[in-house]
């Protein structure tokens, strides 16, 4: 199989940048399923990227529906190290404006029906990630450096809430968000962020502002088009950057400092390991298997 270094998560105006050259796609199976999508494998500068529509093309999954498990694991198979995700949310502060990038450096959970997404253990091989940082640092400070010299208002650092979805926020539910601190709300990265940690691979994500939630005063204000409006803006600000972070991500010197990310979450002593499970999970836990 193709291997990429660098693995791209979001919508369709991402793999259809202008930019990216040599495209064909690549079907991914897995031992969770399939992903979202075949993958887009393309070349951004010479760099050859794995692009994966988060909701298939035609935006056909909703957010619950997510096979987060496929996702990450199809990434890992690839040789992903370095995962950057894109996704739109909605303000909860009002320093965060329509059009405006954040790149949060934490989360919190308020998805209720993923629990079977959410990790890759279970099943006889019990693992415990450290997850108080769940983002890479490094990822984020190249992703700040590639919305600076792309000229896009950037705000470093935040709180991404992840909620269930697909229906947005009460006007109730939005008020006690901000009320906790939060600072942009969304529906999958949580998941994407943890299983990428178990995985051993770098996350950062990229959040593209497209409205206030419905605690804002003009929010019942907003029509479609204007949604539509800021979509398109941020879409191509986002191609913008992710062309300049992946040319940074690749001529990086360090490696990858969640590599061994597991290496001691692993609490299953590996005689004890299922021999179906452990099979499941080779991609990631297989060099943590004593050879005989």
């Amino acid at each position: 199989m193709e291997q990429v270094n660098i693995g791209i998560i979001g919508g369709s105006g991402l793999y259809q940048m202008p930019e990216l050259q040599n495209v064909r796609e690549l079907a991914v199976d897995t031992p969770f399923g399939k992903p979202s999508d075949a993958f887009i494998i393309g070349e951004l500068d010479s760099v050859t990227v794995a692009f994966l529509p988060r909701h298939g093309r035609g935006h056909r999954l909703t957010p619950s529906e997510l096979p987060f498990r496929a996702n990450i694991y199809a990434m890992k198979l690839l040789g992903v190290e370095y995962i950057l995700s894109v996704s739109a949310v909605g303000s909860l502060q009002e320093k965060y404006a329509p059009t405006d990038f954040v790149i949060p450096d934490q989360f919190f959970d308020r998805t209720r029906a993923r629990a079977h997404e959410s990790t890759f253990f279970g099943h006889g091989i019990v693992g415990h990630i450290t997850f108080a940082h769940p983002v890479c640092n490094e990822l984020g400070d190249i992703l700040e450096s590639s919305c600076i010299a792309a000229g896009v208002k950037t705000h470093r650092g935040g709180t991404y809430i992840c909620m269930e979805g697909p229906a947005f926020s009460t006007k109730a539910e939005s008020n006690v968000y901000r009320q906790w601190g939060m600072d942009v709300i969304g529906m999958t990265n949580l998941q994407e962020a943890k299983l990428a940690r178990e995985a051993e691979i770098a996350y950062a994500t990229l959040a593209l502002v497209t409205d206030y939630d419905c605690w804002y005063d003009g929010h019942d204000d907003v029509t479609v088009d204007i949604v539509i409006e800021y979509l398109n803006k941020n879409v191509r600000n986002a191609q913008l950057v992710l062309k300049d972070a992946v040319r940074r991500v690749a001529a990086k010197s360090t490696p990858n400092q969640y590599r061994d990310a597991i290496k001691n979450a692993i609490f299953t002593a590996p005689e004890h390991w299922p021999a179906e499970t452990a099979e499941k999970l080779d991609a990631i836990v297989g060099k943590y298997k004593p050879t005989s």
